[in-house]
């Protein structure tokens, strides 16, 4: 079977690694509406202002994080936990807050099988980052957070 999607030549096979069938288009869409609501949500706005200097060049990123995630293209370099780690204002409760919202705009863009498959991977690596976010945090000779 071919494809039609532009990330990929005419000739080319979906790649058989993808977690399931969405275009690259349809990622930068969601992140970009994702991202249009964090700026104004009054918990997710303050906390990423004080990060995002240029929200264009991190909306790339994360879309290319989401790419590389689903579509396996290889079109994301960076160390996310070491960043949500790195900043004392995220907070373990900021992340059910932040999947949420990202699951409305699923919801609200996407079909509802890929808003279901696309929310499920986003919980596995939500959850994945507050519990980094909070095992990483403890003191060395603390008792471990059970959750």
């Amino acid at each position: 079977m071919f494809t039609t999607d532009p990330t990929m030549s005419e000739t080319s096979a979906p790649n058989p690694l993808r977690k399931f069938d969405i275009t690259s288009q349809e990622i930068d869409r969601v992140v970009a509406r994702f991202y249009a609501r964090v700026r104004v949500h009054p918990d997710l706005g303050p906390v990423f202002g004080a990060h995002v200097t240029d929200w264009p060049e991190h909306e790339a990123k994360i879309a290319g994080f989401w790419r590389n995630a689903i579509l396996r293209e290889g079109s994301y370099n960076g160390n996310p936990m070491r960043i949500h780690v790195s900043r004392p204002d995220i907070k373990a409760e900021h992340f059910p807050v932040w999947l949420g919202l990202f699951h409305e705009v699923l919801v609200a863009e996407l079909t509802p099988d890929i808003a279901a498959r696309w929310g499920a991977l986003a919980d596995r690596i939500g959850e994945g980052f507050r519990t980094g976010v909070v095992s990483m945090r403890q003191p060395k000779d603390a008792p471990p957070v059970l959750f």
